[in-house]
């Protein structure tokens, strides 16, 4: 057996040994209805593993996936009171804040999201303990 043949074995045990020390739950598990552009998109894992690193929000933080103005649309509940909503496109831009901040209303720039939106599906929701 030669030497590179010999170095595969190490190399195998490590990775298993590394996937199997895996925590279960460590990427974000999203629900059944979730599409699998929705489990694929790496900045939507992103950002479920960045809120689950916060406090839970109360309300408790939500992911809705919509059809807005014929685009897939994600929308990210915002906290508590004067903290804005906000509204991504299937990339992860941010296009908006919907609602929220100072006025209640969002930012302006897509007053009429919650009139305009269809086809909604629960994507991901927060259910850690307050």
């Amino acid at each position: 057996m030669g030497k590179a043949k010999l170095l595969v074995w190490p190399v195998c045990i490590w990775i298993i040994y590394a996937v199997s020390a895996c925590k279960p739950g460590i990427l974000p598990q999203l629900p059944e209805a979730a599409t699998a552009s929705d489990q694929s998109a790496p900045w939507l894992k992103k950002l479920i593993l960045e809120l689950e690193e916060q406090k839970p929000a109360n309300p408790p933080a939500k992911i809705h996936r919509y059809t807005y103005k014929g685009q897939e649309v994600y929308y990210l509940t915002g906290r508590c009171c004067d903290v804005p909503s906000k509204l991504y496109d299937k990339h992860g831009n941010i296009l908006c804040e919907p609602d929220g901040g100072i006025t209640g209303r969002g930012d302006g720039r897509c007053p009429d999201f919650f009139e305009k939106r269809q086809n909604e599906t629960l994507i991901w929701e927060d259910k850690r303990e307050r």
